[in-house]
Order: structure tokens, then C-alpha cells, then sequence
């Protein structure tokens, strides 16, 4: 079993890139069920959005591949989409 706050402290690392994508930062569950249907990442510093609000990254329950001791292996294609945009 693993809290959430050990959960938020894990780095998330997208395995399409090797990226560091940040931290958990919330989480949505399916009150229905019980299951997590999804984590949500705070914005890391350089992806500001409009009026300087970080955006979050939302990836699927299905999408993540492993959760480790320190990091948490996801697979997430739109990170690199977002940053070819600002460029």
C-alpha cells in the first residue's frame, strides 16, 4: 500500500523521453468505483501558461508503466507537442 503523501514525492518520468515531467500533485478518483483514474502533475516552471498559471499535466491511470521506490515511469506523448509549440 502506498499514501499519497509518499506518492507526491516520487519524480514522474516520461519514458517516451527520459523527461522529468514533475511531481504528483493531485489525483482523480472515480468515486464509484474507488480506483484512481488518474494523477495529475503540477506545471514545472517552463510551461507557463496565460497570466503566468502553470498548466497540468493529467495522465491516465493506464498510462503509467511502474511505480518505483524514487520515480514513477509514465508514458506521455503530448509533453513534447506543448514545448515544440512555445519554441
Amino acid at each position: 500500500m502506498v499514501k499519497i503523501s509518499e506518492f507526491q514525492i516520487k519524480d514522474v518520468v516520461n519514458v517516451s523521453d527520459g523527461r522529468r515531467l514533475g511531481n504528483i500533485g493531485d489525483i482523480e478518483i472515480n468515486l464509484t468505483t474507488g480506483r484512481i483514474e488518474a494523477v495529475v502533475i503540477s506545471g514545472s516552471g517552463r510551461m507557463l501558461g496565460f497570466f503566468g498559471k502553470e498548466e497540468e499535466i493529467v495522465i491516465s491511470w493506464k498510462n503509467i508503466i511502474k511505480i518505483g521506490q524514487d520515480v514513477i515511469l509514465v508514458r506521455y506523448k503530448g509533453f513534447e507537442e506543448k514545448l515544440s509549440d512555445e519554441g
